[in-house]
Parts: C-alpha cells; sequence; structure tokens
C-alpha cells in the first residue's frame, strides 16, 4: 500500500451517470419553440455523457483526467465541484474545493478589475476582510497593477483569466479543480499558473483533479489518470500507463 493509499479520501465518484436532454430537431427561434411544446410536437433525445463512472481519490493525489473532446471529463469535474446535479449515482467530497472552471464565469463585465475581485471573491466564501489583506497579491499575481479600476469589459479574455486564477488560488483549497485552465494566456503566465499548482502539490495535502489536452502536462504533473471515452471510464491507473494507452488508440 502506498502512503497516498493510506491517506484518508478526498473525492468518491460512486455509479455517476449524466443524462441530457437534447432537441431532436434544430430550431431556430423561441418562438418556434414554444409553438412546437404547445402542440406536444417537440421531442427530445436522450444524450448520456456518462455512464456508470466511479473512482475514488485519496487526499493529496494528483489525478488526471483525459479523453477526447466530448468524452465527458469537463461534465465529470463539473459535478465535482457541485456545478451539475448527477441524474444517477453521487459523488462525496471531503474539504473545502477551488474550482477553476470556465474562467471568467459570474464576473460583471461592467465593473472594474477591482470591484470583481471583491464580487468573485464572495462566490467563493471569502471575506471582505480576507481580500482586502490580500487584494495587492492578487493583482500582482495577475500582473494588472495599472489595470485595477479599469472595466473588464476592456479586458482580453486572457486577462480575465489570470484575475480569475489568482482569485481562485490566493489560499490552499483541500481540493483544487483544474479544467484547460493552463491553455489561456501567454506562455510566461501558463508557467506561472503551473509552479502555483505545482506548488499546492508540494504541500502533499492537496487533492488535484486536472484536465488538459496535452499529455505531455498531464503525465508532468499528474500521478495517475483517469481516462473516460464517450463516457464510458476505459482505464484507471499509473498516469504513464494510461497516457500510453490513450496514445495508442491512434495508432
Amino acid at each position: 500500500m502506498s502512503v497516498i493509499d493510506e491517506k484518508p479520501l478526498s473525492i468518491e465518484v460512486k455509479d455517476v451517470s449524466m443524462v441530457f436532454n437534447m432537441a431532436s430537431e434544430s430550431l431556430t427561434n423561441l418562438k418556434e419553440y414554444f409553438i412546437k411544446l404547445a402542440r406536444h410536437e417537440l421531442f427530445f433525445e436522450e444524450f448520456r455523457a456518462l455512464k456508470h463512472i466511479s473512482f475514488d481519490v485519496h487526499r493529496g493525489e494528483v489525478v488526471g483526467l483525459v479523453g477526447t473532446n466530448g468524452s465527458g471529463k469537463s461534465t465529470m469535474l463539473k459535478i465535482i465541484a457541485g456545478v451539475l446535479e448527477p441524474s444517477e449515482g453521487s459523488v462525496v467530497t471531503h474539504g473545502t474545493i477551488s474550482p477553476l472552471i470556465e474562467l471568467g464565469a459570474g464576473f460583471d463585465y461592467e465593473l472594474t478589475a477591482r470591484e470583481n475581485i471583491y464580487l468573485n471573491g464572495a462566490l467563493l466564501g471569502y471575506t471582505k476582510e480576507f481580500i482586502d489583506a490580500n487584494f495587492d497579491e492578487i493583482i500582482d499575481f495577475a500582473e494588472l497593477n495599472d489595470f485595477a479600476d479599469m472595466p473588464l469589459k476592456n479586458f482580453s479574455s486572457g486577462m480575465v483569466a489570470r484575475i480569475a486564477f489568482a482569485i481562485a488560488t490566493i489560499t490552499e483549497p483541500d481540493i483544487l479543480i483544474v479544467d484547460e485552465t493552463l491553455s489561456v494566456g501567454d506562455v510566461f503566465f501558463q508557467q506561472k499558473c503551473e509552479r502555483r499548482i505545482q506548488h499546492f502539490i508540494g504541500s502533499g495535502d492537496v487533492t488535484v483533479l486536472f484536465v488538459s489536452h496535452s499529455m505531455e502536462q498531464v503525465e508532468r504533473i499528474c500521478q495517475r489518470a483517469v481516462w473516460i471515452e464517450k463516457g464510458d471510464l476505459r482505464m484507471d491507473g499509473p498516469v504513464d500507463e494510461v497516457c500510453k494507452a490513450y496514445r495508442d488508440q491512434f495508432n
């Protein structure tokens, strides 16, 4: 038994399935939608994004989720983060969660960067006093010292992502969920974000779930990988073995 296996469970995914109802035909506007709905002419097809997925993650473990586009990785992360409710099964998490999913969601683009830091911080459960004490560090990490009082609508998507990442990682969470976050911004900021994530990993107490289309990045950061393909759990094991099997499907 490894040292990780001796630690308590941080995430328990138990027989999780996710079903989305999709309209069976393309509708061009809301009027057409409601007319068909009233006439009982609107039909839906089930799309099973996840099919009976089960796995556990121990505290301090760093796990990568891999799979081709549309395989259900991001859906799985959103269920674990509490953004989505599974259609079947359950997810139990232990501790605080910092989800780096769709960075910038929940921001008000009419407000300034400063105002959005307080707004987003409140949504993450930070007190005003905590933001006051850490405001300068957030701005410094995001490298936006000269733009704190500029409306967010004038920012590039990369600048918005910088702020969101800096806010979400200002304190060490129990569980860090990272979905393609490191693909935003320039290469230097990506490296800066990765160093902060590595700092959390180095503590040995932060559980990390990581999604990236870069197998090299997954192999560099993660100890273990879970391969989800078209909603099915294809493989769960050491990161090098899973990534090799994932690559082999394209050969």
